[in-house]
């Protein structure tokens, strides 16, 4: 290595070391920022000040009530080729969840720990990989679906919001070909703030380590623009919110 090569490869670690010790801002609280953005001294970029609801009149609106963000949530599932179902109780969850197993013929499936998908093993009666305590990929890759709590449904964007604390990471809703999401209705937000709202409500200063939007199953149309599905995740995505 050259003593210009050892230079600059020390200014390249001397300005990563920089960059570390700034805190990253907590996702939801990076504020607005007014004049030349700090990226770009001596001028550039301009943000604009954006003060209380303003930024919603640039969004698609999402409605007044409940009803109407349940609504616009299973119209934007079915954009994105999901699968969304409004059940009246969780006591009709066992039924819908055997029917589709019997539809899609598990035989295998992962789920981790909580108090819905605890339930879904139980009514679904197939062999299961809990990945609560980790997992082996191998095994993981070889179940027919995964079950996953969430943190909230979006009906803005019909987004589904997981986090390492529901879901227990990103793997399960990613190796099986189906991935099913268990909700509450409580969960149903009509945008990106309130879903950050509640995220600060239930975990306070210790946010989970990741968090993840799933906005319907894995897709892509690079390839003569023909859409396909599951070519880097779940061919098949699977909403009850109960």
């Amino acid at each position: 290595m050259t003593g210009q090569q050892r230079g600059s490869r020390e200014a390249i670690l001397s300005k990563i070391k920089r960059a570390l010790q700034m805190p990253a801002p907590k996702p939801g609280a990076h504020g607005h920022h007014s004049g030349p953005h700090p990226a770009s001294p001596g001028g550039g970029l301009t943000l604009p000040v954006i003060n209380g609801s303003q930024w919603k009149q640039w969004l698609p609106p999402t409605g007044e009530n409940w009803d109407e963000w349940a609504a616009l949530f299973a119209r934007n599932a079915e954009g994105l080729k999901a699968d969304f179902h409004l059940l009246e109780s969780e006591e009709e969850l066992p039924t819908a969840l055997q029917k589709l197993r019997d539809e899609n013929s598990w035989q295998r499936i992962a789920f981790h720990a909580g108090d819905l998908t605890n339930l879904a093993v139980r009514a679904l009666d197939v062999p299961s990989l809990s990945i609560t305590e980790g997992y082996d990929r191998d095994e993981l890759e070889k179940c027919d679906a995964g079950i996953t709590l969430c943190d909230a449904l979006i009906a803005q964007t019909g987004s589904v919001l997981i986090t390492a604390r529901s879901a227990g990471g990103r793997a399960l809703s990613i190796l099986p070909p189906h991935h099913v999401v268990l909700a509450r209705r409580a969960q149903l937000l009509p945008d990106l703030p309130a879903a950050f709202e509640l995220l600060r409500a239930t975990y306070g200063e210790n946010l989970p380590s990741l968090m993840s939007f799933i906005t319907g199953p894995s897709r892509t149309g690079d390839i003569e623009r023909i859409l396909v599905l599951g070519a880097h995740g779940p061919r098949q995505l699977t909403i009850f919110c109960v």
